[in-house]
């Protein structure tokens, strides 16, 4: 090891669905943040650390960019700019199918910070592979980056030389977390977000995205005791999300269950319960009393 030690904030930037939480978790190798086929999965701040020999790399996976007029999605983009505003550097995240048109819609998002911004086109596995260094470039055309590059959050094609580079660039500094921590974020947190996953990926339509969970009670034990409320907006849904007979509840249930015993280590006794608040997402008090504060 050698005298110098880098550490600094990255945050995880971009539109929907580019894979910004994939690409956590790959550094990571960890399941910190939820990961869905879905755009505005993730909706707080994930905060995710690396810790390596000489350095500390502090993530900051964010909700995607996008416009809307919901209280909820307008903070989801609020705590995106916000964690944006606090990183030493900002990883710009886009996907082949991306355009330098539709990278550009950020650009008023981006100016509103004044770190580096470094372009990372996620995804090069399901592009050519000759074709991925000129979509880079054409990519970077967007916007004056300080960097740009291609990676695979799913294969990790890309991910070290990309590593290397934050370590060049972030500045001497402390060990800001222990180096046996991996986040900031209680249990209790990732077990909610654990149960809105299996929401999102067992329902269709409209569904994930008028879903909050809200953990009512969190007793450790053998087995950890969870008893868990999945708010919905309308009647309709929360007949939807239980299901002919409870089946879908169950299978929330059943896969939430078998991921939180992962997370935490320890048997789980998971009680689901579904109650409907309504238009719960256009409401900033509703927002507050769910967590989103």
């Amino acid at each position: 090891m050698s005298g110098k030690y880098t550490s600094g904030f990255v945050a995880i930037a971009g539109r929907p669905n580019v894979g910004k939480s994939t690409f956590l978790n790959h550094v990571l190798d960890a399941k910190l943040s939820i990961t869905t086929s879905k755009p505005q999965t993730t909706r707080d701040r994930i905060l995710g650390i690396y810790n390596g020999e000489d350095s500390q790399i502090v993530f900051l996976d964010t909700p995607g960019i996008h416009e809307s007029g919901k209280a909820l999605n307008r903070y989801m983009v609020d705590k995106a700019l916000a964690t944006m505003s606090d990183a030493d550097i900002v990883l710009v995240m886009a996907e082949p199918h991306d355009t330098v048109a539709s990278l550009s819609e950020l650009r008023p998002y981006l100016d509103k910070s004044i770190n580096d911004k470094i372009l990372v086109l996620n995804k090069i596995d399901i592009m050519p592979q000759d074709k991925v260094d000129e979509k880079v470039q054409e990519l970077s055309k967007a916007y004056p980056f300080h960097h740009a590059c291609g990676v695979s959050s799913l294969l990790g094609n890309g991910m070290e030389p990309l590593m290397d580079l934050l370590r060049n660039i972030l500045p001497e500094g402390p060990r800001y977390f222990p180096d046996d921590m991996i986040t900031d974020l209680p249990v209790r947190f990732l077990s909610k977000e654990l149960i809105r996953e299996k929401v999102f990926t067992l329902t269709h339509k409209e569904i994930p995205y008028a879903v909050a969970v809200e953990i009512e009670e969190f007793r450790e034990g053998d087995p950890t005791y969870i008893r868990a409320v999945i708010h919905v907006e309308r009647s309709s849904q929360k007949g939807i999300v239980i299901g002919a007979g409870g089946a879908m509840l169950k299978e929330i249930g059943k896969q939430s269950r078998m991921d939180i015993e992962q997370l935490i280590e320890s048997r789980v006794f998971l009680e689901l319960f579904v109650k409907v608040t309504t238009d719960w997402t256009k409401k900033p008090n509703m927002l507050r009393e769910l967590g989103y504060k």
